[in-house]
């Protein structure tokens, strides 16, 4: 791998030679853009960006550059006056150096980036899902929450417009609370098609806002037949041998002070002002100069250095770059680590020559995980800057197998930097106990039999009832609306699912075979809740799955041990949070430190972490859930960590108290109001919800004396959330070409929901699986959807929702998805 091959070839050549993939539109695409593979059964292709400074190490200056002039055209399209009263919002991770860049050529206007990593006592103010991401949770965490509420425009950033559905959910989701009249969109290359763009114009007036749109270059990918097929066979020839070129002799790694100037955030992550700027801007000579001084020979003429930056915190070493590039002679390259795996093929004309992997080593909170550098080996740097922040300068970051070790086998010199993580001030909390008015202004809670088939004492629902609302929308309409971004999951129900007969005896007969086993669950959560964390608990349900088991740890505690303990039952919304008027509620009559959440099992762990994140507005509240099981390694408080089916699963409202799901709508639920959700009274003569309860607590006293030894064991043992599921997900999510971490529903309670819910594609079967998976089977088969049996899998079965779905779309086959 030389620079010189690398000047002459187009680094899309190999791909477009092999697949006949082209790019049509402006002339500058081949210059911005290269091709490269992965594995993914529905595109084989992937575009990467030259000038982003991510995959493709590139001179500082260009990188920065571009971002600067998009910024310069913003501000011309603007008017200075209104630039003044923007905010500029770029997205992680691979568009928060671009997005920085493009608030220096603004000049005039503050800088915010999202970020996957939530920092302790930051509220957050906001947050989105990117449906292409390996990661997908969004956090907007400035420090100064008035930052979002203007009503000057907003400057979104983001390397590249695919489908716009990235972009689209952030406007929705700050639209409703921040409702402004202007918003510019800017981007690398624009790459939508035509149906994205009429749809993308259609919701600019549903909002009744102008959108403009800025980019340096935009086109379409051109696909000939039979690409997907030729794509996969090249994934599969190629990727056995993709490896990074043999090490050299191991060069040394030292580290430099940087000496950052007191006060300067390290990123956008809280905001960037201009203020903060100047003063980086003034501090950045002094920085170049030590870590010139410290490479020494390195930095002479004719010698290469790369400036290494690390996943979101990008813009710090592209400044420091600069700043270097001016201070030497050598050629200074700049690229950042990334969590996106991609092939590499090492030939002049791909765009992902060489790839390092290493463990993640920022303690993220979606779990540990492999991370990548590119076209780093083989690149003939004589020394790499690796610039990190000091959250990531950890022991991983230094270990045998870690970044620092993998660079240097590859180059003699590696010189690390460290960026202090830039910590707000805490800013006010919400008061544990609220103020009496607005609690009292809050309604008691709902109680069967006016909501609910349970007993007014095993549950108080904090909801509204919107049971006289039409809510409900056919299942291949709310995916695509999901999908598409042009609607939240939240604000639809899905249209309830009547069981046949058939399925109706399957659930019976799966209860009287597992209701030993659940009740043994139910017995060993209650028993540690009681144990580690209150001895009189207030349970709190996350409506509606953990409800049910809410009522049978209720339950067990009143059989055991004569225990009548309050439980309640909340809303939470992934991607929106949990009801904070109910947390108020709650805080107003009850201890917040007795307060348990519960849910019925973790799939990937996406609550727990949305919960954990919804609560650092709140004083007092403890974020771990307890859970029935936790196949996915998730918490530490559980009955089993086994995939198994609970029955409780296989039913929508009908084992659940004939409740919905939740809703969350802004023109149903306002600032003062619980979230809502029906009661389907007219299902009664369906209703199993009473005998699924009776049927498990008739097993208690049958499993007693195995609870006891679970509970010894299980207060004794490591019982640290592992994430493994999460790890698994990921690579389900690569290895089947979905991108999208929401779209794979690991365990057997998800695989569930997605046949009765949405709009599977196919069903991933533990290989030998056997009773525990007879409904999903039967489900599948109803549906038409193919159960793929597959091997190393930590879950008894993983369900896949039809990536980008749309009425008519067709799987990796070709074949309709059934519906």
């Amino acid at each position: 791998m030389t620079k010189e091959t690398d000047s002459v070839e187009w680094s899309g050549s190999w791909v477009a030679k092999r697949l006949g993939v082209g790019l049509d539109g402006d002339e500058r695409l081949p210059e911005l853009l290269g091709l490269a593979l992965r594995r993914n059964p529905k595109r084989s292709h992937l575009l990467v960006s030259n000038v982003l400074g991510k995959h493709v190490p590139q001179r500082p200056w260009v990188v920065w550059q571009c971002g600067y002039d998009l910024g310069r055209r913003v501000r011309e399209l603007l008017g200075d006056a209104a630039a003044r009263s923007a905010v500029v919002l770029g997205y992680a991770e691979t568009a928060t150096g671009l997005g920085h860049s493009v608030a220096d050529g603004v000049a005039l206007a503050p800088y915010l980036h999202s970020t996957r990593r939530p920092v302790d006592g930051v509220a957050r103010a906001g947050g989105f899902e990117e449906s292409h991401s390996h990661a997908t949770t969004h956090l907007l965490l400035p420090e100064d929450p008035r930052l979002l509420a203007g009503e000057g425009p907003l400057i979104l950033v983001d390397d590249e417009f695919s489908t716009g559905n990235t972009v689209l959910n952030t406007i929705r989701d700050l639209h409703e609370r921040f409702p402004r009249k202007r918003y510019v969109i800017v981007a690398l290359v624009d790459m939508r098609a035509e149906q994205d763009r009429q749809r993308f114009t259609a919701f600019a007036d549903e909002i009744g806002a102008r959108v403009d749109l800025v980019s340096l270059a935009s086109g379409t990918v051109r696909l000939p037949e039979g690409v997907l097929e030729k794509g996969q066979a090249l994934v599969a020839e190629h990727e056995p041998t993709a490896h990074a070129p043999a090490p050299t002799p191991a060069g040394r790694r030292t580290r430099v002070d940087l000496d950052w100037p007191a006060g300067v955030p390290d990123g956008g992550r809280h905001g960037f002002t201009p203020e903060h700027r100047r003063a980086l801007e003034a501090a950045l000579p002094a920085m170049a100069e030590r870590i010139a001084d410290t490479l020494g020979e390195a930095t002479a003429q004719d010698r290469r250095v790369l400036v290494l930056g690390f996943e979101e915190l990008m813009y710090a070493p592209l400044r420091i770059g600069v700043a270097l590039d001016r201070r030497t002679e050598a050629e200074v390259y700049y690229s950042t680590t990334t969590r996106s795996p991609v092939l590499a093929v090492d030939d002049p004309g791909y765009a992902i020559r060489t790839r390092l992997v290493f463990p993640a080593h920022d303690d993220p909170a979606d779990g540990p995980g492999e991370r990548y550098a590119y076209n780093v080996a083989g690149g003939g740097f004589d020394a790499v800057v690796v610039v990190v922040d000091s959250t990531a300068d950890t022991a991983e970051l230094h270990g045998p197998d870690g970044l620092l070790a993998r660079l240097a086998d590859h180059t003699p010199h590696v010189l690390l930097a460290v960026v202090p993580s830039y910590v707000p001030p805490a800013p006010p909390i919400l008061p544990a106990t609220p103020a009496p008015e607005r609690a009292s202004m809050l309604p008691e809670p709902l109680r069967g039999p006016d909501f609910s088939s349970y007993a007014p004492e095993e549950v108080g629902w904090l909801l509204q009832d919107l049971s006289d609302v039409e809510l409900e929308a056919p299942t291949e309409e709310r995916e695509e609306a999901i999908q598409s971004g042009g609607a939240h999951y939240a604000e639809s129900l899905p249209v309830e699912y009547q069981p046949s007969e058939q399925y109706q005896a399957l659930f019976k007969a799966a209860l009287e075979t597992s209701a030993a086993r659940i009740a043994r669950a139910v017995g060993a959560v209650t028993e540690i809740v009681l144990a580690e964390r209150s001895p009189r608990p207030v349970l709190v349900s996350l409506a509606r799955a953990g409800t049910p088991v809410g009522v049978l740890m209720r339950r067990w505690a009143q059989h055991r041990h004569g225990l009548e303990l309050p439980h309640y039952a909340v809303s939470i919304v992934r991607g929106r949070g949990i009801d904070a008027n109910a947390l108020r509620w709650l805080a107003a009559h009850h201890d917040p430190a007795d307060i348990v959440f519960v849910d019925g099992w973790t799939g990937k762990g996406a609550i727990t972490r949305e919960l954990a994140e919804a609560l650092r507005a709140f004083d007092g509240f403890d974020p771990e859930i307890a859970v029935l099981a936790d196949p996915g390694g998730c918490v530490r408080t559980y009955g089993t960590r086994e995939d198994f089916l609970i029955p409780s699963a296989c039913l929508n409202s009908t084992v659940s108290g004939l409740i919905s799901r939740t809703v969350l709508r802004t023109d149903l639920v306002g600032p003062d109001d619980f979230h809502g959700a029906k009661f389907y009274r007219e299902l009664a003569s369906a209703d199993v919800s009473g005998h699924f309860l009776d049927t498990v607590a008739a097993r208690f006293d049958e499993v007693a004396d195995a609870v006891h030894t679970d509970v010894k064991e299980l207060l004794a043992a490591d019982r640290a959330p592992t994430w493994e599921g999460w790890a698994a997900v990921e690579r389900i999510s690569e290895e089947y070409g979905i991108h999208d971490v929401n779209l794979v529903k690991p365990g057997v309670g998800e695989t569930t929901r997605v046949l009765l819910r949405r709009v599977p594609w196919k069903i991933l079967a533990k290989r030998g699986a056997g009773a525990d998976l007879d409904h999903v089977r039967l489900l599948a088969e109803q549906r038409g959807v193919p159960v793929e049996e597959v091997d190393e899998l930590p879950y008894t079965c993983v369900g896949l929702i039809h990536p980008q779905y749309t009425r008519g779309a067709t799987g990796a086959d070709g074949r309709a998805v059934s519906s």
